[in-house]
């Protein structure tokens, strides 16, 4: 029984991981990514669509995105789209495909990058601490000696350490990447 609460606990300290990395992923840093405009919703056919469903996303430069809109009707829904997500970049249309420069970032904007990517962390570690707290719970209510709580509650306390950890070097990473000129 205590192995399955393990695994679970692991399971969804995981999610929390995946959850961390997709928020990073929206965070622009001086690189142009394809994950930077992926995201956006365009308004198509009547309907909200994201963006890799109405053109295809490419990077052919450091600095530079395009999107080769596939509906040439839908040019002008994805400039505006992408103005309107709030990114601070300016799509150029350019026949049927849409071209969005990546402008250089200041020294304040990285620095305001870096304390969104730290939010976002501490937002992870809490989602951890949350299972954590169950799996100590769980660990009260488990029928078995002292022992036995102790060794679980230990192994609980080391799997939120590991991806506590985790946490903090996916955080290292990403301010490396928004700091990097």
């Amino acid at each position: 029984m205590s192995d399955l609460d393990i695994k679970d606990l692991r399971k969804r300290m995981d999610g929390a991981i995946a959850s961390l990395k997709t928020e990073f992923s929206g965070l622009r840093t001086g690189r142009a990514t394809a994950n930077l405009v992926e995201p956006i919703d365009v308004d198509a056919y009547g309907s909200k669509m994201p963006m890799n469903q109405v053109g295809t996303v490419s990077v052919p430069e450091p600095r530079m995105i395009t999107i080769s809109v596939w509906d040439k009707g839908l040019v002008g829904a994805v400039e505006k789209a992408i103005r309107e997500a709030g990114l601070g970049i300016n799509p150029v249309v350019d026949g049927q495909s849409v071209r969005v420069p990546i402008p250089p970032l200041t020294e304040e904007r990285r620095a305001e990058l870096a304390k969104v990517a730290a939010k976002y962390a501490e937002q992870a570690k809490v989602a951890i601490r949350n299972v954590r707290r169950e799996g100590m719970e769980a660990v009260k209510k488990a029928d078995g000696g002292e022992d036995e709580q102790k060794k679980l509650s230990e192994d609980v306390q080391k799997l939120t350490d590991e991806y506590v950890k985790k946490v903090d070097e996916a955080l290292s990473v990403k301010e490396g990447e928004i700091m990097q000129v």
